[in-house]
């Protein structure tokens, strides 16, 4: 990557609170992708607020780089509602991938609407159905992709690095957000009026299909929102971001 195309990254409003650090490390980590990866490089985007600030970066420094969500079928309106509000904002060309539907009436028809709720296999079947296997074809021909992951929202997640590679999906997997923290996330949202998903203001940190989501308590852990009846097993997750091979940022 040429070292001219790394600069001191200004946001419009100049807030106090946000890291600039941080952001010039995010964003060169996105110009780093691009210049090695692109146009074989999406971002897959859930509309979190990490996810959200991404985009706001991308579109602002890298807007070369290709966007995609999955919509399970079990999204909340409020997802779909800041889906619509950055398309607006932004301009955005965003790619929508959506779960086999022969898979989902076969699983439907066997298991039922909510099986998700009657065991960890059927959870986890849902799921593959819905969220992995779409992912697998929007990143059939990626060699690389980006997320909105950050170490500090669970445990699960304390070993990511910035670039690892993708055990799962076999190809390189960026994570620009992973050093930042919530207020510094949230402190980007308010200085440079990113849309964001309404349920977060109704204390949901971790939003995904709306009957496996829930607001949470103060002290609570942030995933713990997601899946929350299986506790007993830990915080859960879904499949799509597993066994990374942890390599340095180059």
């Amino acid at each position: 990557m040429q070292k001219d195309k790394i600069q001191t990254v200004q946001t419009e409003t100049a807030p106090t609170k946000v890291n600039q650090d941080k952001i010039n490390a995010s964003v060169s980590l996105l110009q780093q992708a691009a210049d090695e990866y692109a146009p074989d490089l999406v971002f897959a985007c859930s509309f979190g607020a990490e996810d959200v600030v991404l985009i706001d970066l991308i579109s602002r420094y890298v807007p070369s780089i290709s966007i995609i969500t999955l919509d399970t079928g079990r999204l909340p309106q409020a997802t779909y509602d800041v889906m619509d509000a950055c398309r607006e904002k932004y301009g955005l060309n965003i790619q929508v991938y959506f779960p086999d539907a022969a898979d989902v009436e076969h699983m439907v028809s066997e298991s039922g609407l909510n099986l998700f709720y009657k065991s960890v296999e059927n959870r986890k079947r849902c799921c593959a159905i819905r969220k992995i296997q779409p992912l697998k074809r929007a990143l059939s021909t990626a060699q690389a992709w980006l997320t909105g992951l950050r170490r500090e929202q669970a445990d699960s997640r304390q070993d990511m690095t910035a670039v690892e590679d993708d055990a799962y999906f076999g190809i390189k997997k960026f994570n620009p957000l992973i050093e930042w923290t919530e207020s510094e996330v949230w402190n980007y949202i308010r200085a440079n009026d990113v849309p964001y998903n309404a349920l977060h203001d109704q204390h949901y940190p971790s939003i995904g299909c709306e009957p496996c989501s829930r607001a949470i308590s103060v002290g609570e852990d942030p995933r713990s929102g997601r899946w929350w009846w299986e506790r007993e097993d830990g915080v859960a997750e879904c499949g799509l971001h597993a066994s990374p091979i942890k390599r340095p940022v180059k």
